[in-house]
């Protein structure tokens, strides 16, 4: 992902409109990238502190929440990608079972069984 990318992202992960596939990309990069890890910080700091502002809540550690939703956002991450490799597990199984099946068959059938 390039910096002009992920600044394009920073909005929509804000606003939590982030596509899955590119909240993936998006993490990485702003964990690699200290210009653009800035830039969301920037924005976080603005878009957050105004909806406490509005709210009249709030912690006022907005950096610390930054922090806490990046945290939750890879969590969630983690997540897709073990029920993706749990799927691409499960998938798997159930084809080489009926490849196990269907060569039992087709030897029955060749010894003349049912």
């Amino acid at each position: 992902m390039t910096c002009r990318e992920a600044q394009r992202l920073v909005t929509p992960y804000i606003n939590k409109e982030i596509s899955d596939d590119d909240l993936a990309e998006f993490l990485k990069h702003i964990d690699s990238c200290e210009e653009c890890r800035e830039e969301l910080e920037i924005y976080f700091m603005v878009d957050v502190g105004i909806r406490q502002l509005d709210e009249g809540t709030g912690t006022y550690n907005i950096k610390g929440a930054l922090e806490a939703a990046l945290e939750i956002s890879r969590q969630h991450v983690r997540l897709l990608h073990m029920i993706q490799t749990a799927r691409y597990a499960v998938n798997t199984l159930c084809f080489w079972a009926v490849a196990v099946l269907l060569f039992m068959q087709a030897r029955m059938w060749i010894q003349g069984g049912i």
